[in-house]
C-alpha cells in the first residue's frame, strides 16, 4: 500500500467509529473501523503508526464531539486534537506490537491501555468516546458485567483485529488458519449470548422492589440560552410534579415511593432562596414523597456546589451528594488566574463548581439511590463506588439543554445503558429537556421522554444488593490488560533490537501469518 491509501483507511476508520456512535448508533463499525486502522499500520515504523492514529482519531473526536461547536469552533478542534494525541500513542504502539505473534492481541489490550490513559490525564481525564460506549445494545454488551467496559472495549477491538488476520491469512493462501480465524471471530461475537443475565441479581438487605418515578420538566429555551430564566426552570419541574400527584389521585398510575428531578432543576439554591423552598415543598407535598433535587448550592462567593437533595415533604431538605468530577472549563476553570488572561470565553465561567467526596448514596424513600451527575456517568470509579458502598440503584441527574438536539444526550443514554449492565442495577435517567429514560439492568429501555418533551415516567423497578464480577473486580481487569499491553510493548522493542543487532539481518515488514495474523 502508498502511504496515501493507509491516509484514506486511517480518514474512513475515523469516520466510521464516529457512526457507530450515537446518534448514528450503527455499533457494527466499531470493531470495522479497529480493523481498517489497523490495516494500514500494520508493521510501519511507530512514526507512521501515529501519523496514522492521529489523523484516524481527528477525524473520530470532530465528528463525535461537534456538538462542543456550541461554545466555539476554537473550543470544538482542540478538544478533539487534543484527543487525537492519544489515538497517535495508540498508532504508534499498534505499529510497533503488530510484529509479535498473535499481534492482535496485543493490539486490543493497547486500546484498553490507551482509554485507560485518557480517562484519567490530565485533569481528571475525558472518558468521551471509549470503545465500549458503542456497543451497549449488542452480543458484546453482557461482557460489561464480567469486566466492565474495559473489557467490552477490548473485546470489540479483539474482533476488528481478528478481522485484519482474516485477511492476511487469505492472501497468504492459508485457508486452514483463515477458517479457524474466522471461526473464532464468530464464537468472540456471539459469546455475550451465553452469559448469565445482570438482571438475575438478588435484594438482600431490604424491599426487592419499589416503584419509581422521574421528571423532566422542560425549559423555555435550550443551547447556550438554557439558565437565562432559572425560576421558570424549576417553575415546569414544579409544575410537573404536581400533574403526576393529580394523575397518582385520578388512580391513572400507581403512587411512586420516591421521584427524581433532573441536574439544575433547581439552579437557585433552595437552602437559601426561601421562594425556592417554598416551591419544592409544594411539589413533595403534592406527591407525598422525597424528591431527589438537582440544585445549584452558593458555597462562597467564588464557588458553587452541584449537588443532588433529597426533599422530604414532612422534613424538608436532608441528605445531600455533591458532584465529584466537575468538568473542567465547563464547571471550573483550572489555573484561572493565568487562563482568564489568555482567553477571555472562560469568564462566562464566573465562579469555580467545587468537587465533592464521597459516593452519591442517598436513602430516598424506601430506596437506596447511587446518585450520578450527568458527566460522571462517564466515569468508571464514580459509578461502581455508588453500587458498592450501597445503592440499590442509579440515579444520572442531568442537563444536556445546552448540546439539545446535537447528539450528547443520545451518548449520555448510551453510556448509562452500559452502566445498567456492568452494575446489574436500574438506571434512572431524568434529565431537564431530555433524555430521561428508565433502563433496566439488561441496558433495555423501559420507557422514555425524548428531547424537547416534558412530562414524568413511573415504574416498578426492581432495588438489588448483589454485585456483578464486574463491580466486585474493579479496575483489575483494565489494569490487566494494559500491563498485556505494555509487556507487549517491551517485548517487541527488545525483539526489534536483537534482530537489529544480527549481521546482514533486519525485521521483516510484511505480513507473515506463520508468525504473524
Amino acid at each position: 500500500m502508498t502511504r496515501w491509501v493507509r491516509l484514506v483507511l486511517a480518514v474512513l476508520a475515523g469516520a466510521a467509529m464516529a457512526a457507530a456512535f450515537p446518534p448514528f448508533g450503527a455499533s457494527i463499525l466499531a470493531p470495522i473501523a479497529v480493523a481498517l486502522l489497523t490495516y494500514a499500520l500494520w508493521q510501519q515504523p511507530a512514526r507512521i503508526g501515529a501519523a496514522l492514529g492521529a489523523v484516524a482519531g481527528l477525524v473520530f473526536f470532530a465528528i463525535l464531539l461537534r456538538w462542543v461547536a456550541l461554545i466555539g469552533a476554537d473550543a470544538w478542534l482542540a478538544l478533539a486534537a487534543f484527543c487525537a494525541l492519544w489515538f497517535a500513542v495508540l498508532g504508534a504502539v499498534s505499529a510497533v506490537l503488530s510484529r509479535l505473534p498473535a499481534g492482535p492481541v496485543w493490539i486490543a489490550a493497547a486500546w484498553v491501555a490507551q482509554e485507560a490513559l485518557r480517562d484519567r490525564i490530565p485533569l481528571g481525564g475525558f472518558p468521551w468516546g471509549r470503545l465500549a460506549y458503542a456497543q451497549t445494545a449488542t452480543t458484546l454488551t453482557p461482557w460489561a458485567s464480567v469486566g466492565g467496559a474495559a473489557l467490552v472495549t477490548f473485546l470489540t477491538a479483539l474482533a476488528g483485529t481478528l478481522l485484519v488476520a482474516v485477511v492476511f491469512a487469505w492472501r497468504a493462501g492459508r485457508y486452514r488458519t483463515t477458517v479457524l480465524i474466522a471461526a473464532g471471530l464468530i464464537v468472540l461475537g456471539l459469546s455475550g449470548l451465553v452469559l448469565p443475565r445482570s438482571d438475575t441479581g438478588q435484594a438482600e438487605f431490604g424491599p426487592p422492589r419499589s416503584v419509581a418515578a422521574v421528571v423532566q420538566g422542560g425549559a423555555a429555551s435550550t443551547g447556550l440560552g438554557f439558565g437565562d430564566e432559572r425560576r421558570d426552570v424549576l417553575r415546569r419541574h414544579v409544575q410537573a410534579t404536581e400533574e403526576l400527584a393529580e394523575a397518582v389521585a385520578l388512580g391513572r398510575v400507581r403512587q411512586p415511593n420516591f421521584v427524581i428531578w433532573p441536574e439544575n432543576s433547581s439552579d437557585i439554591d433552595p437552602l437559601i432562596d426561601t421562594q425556592a423552598a417554598e416551591q419544592i415543598d409544594r411539589a413533595a407535598n403534592a406527591i407525598g414523597v422525597p424528591i431527589l433535587v438537582g440544585a445549584v448550592l452558593e458555597v462562597s462567593p467564588t464557588t458553587v456546589a452541584n449537588a443532588g437533595i433529597v426533599w422530604d415533604p414532612q422534613t424538608g431538605p436532608g441528605q445531600t451528594y455533591i458532584k465529584q468530577r466537575p468538568v473542567p472549563f465547563g464547571e471550573y476553570v483550572p489555573f484561572r488566574p493565568l487562563l482568564t488572561r489568555i482567553i477571555g470565553r472562560f469568564d462566562q465561567v464566573p465562579r469555580d463548581f467545587i468537587a465533592g467526596e464521597g459516593s452519591g448514596v442517598l436513602l430516598v424513600g424506601d430506596a437506596l439511590v447511587g446518585d450520578v451527575i450527568c458527566f460522571e456517568v462517564a466515569y468508571d470509579d464514580v459509578v461502581r463506588n455508588a453500587v458498592r458502598d450501597g445503592g440499590r440503584i442509579l440515579a444520572v441527574q442531568t442537563n444536556n439543554a445546552t448540546f439539545a438536539g446535537l447528539g450528547q444526550p443520545e451518548q449520555q443514554i448510551a453510556m448509562s445503558r452500559l452502566r445498567a449492565v456492568e452494575t446489574g442495577r436500574t438506571v434512572l435517567v431524568a434529565a431537564t429537556t431530555g433524555i430521561s429514560a428508565i433502563i433496566d439492568p439488561t441496558g433495555r429501555i423501559i420507557d422514555e421522554i425524548g428531547e424537547g418533551q416534558s412530562g414524568w415516567m413511573v415504574a416498578d423497578v426492581p432495588l438489588r444488593d448483589s454485585q456483578t464480577l464486574s463491580v466486585r473486580m474493579g479496575e483489575l481487569p483494565e489494569f490487566a490488560l494494559s500491563f498485556v499491553a505494555v509487556a507487549g510493548l517491551a517485548w517487541s522493542v527488545i525483539r526489534h533490537l536483537s534482530l537489529m543487532r544480527r549481521p546482514g539481518d533486519r525485521p521483516d515488514r510484511t505480513p507473515d501469518v506463520g508468525s504473524h495474523p
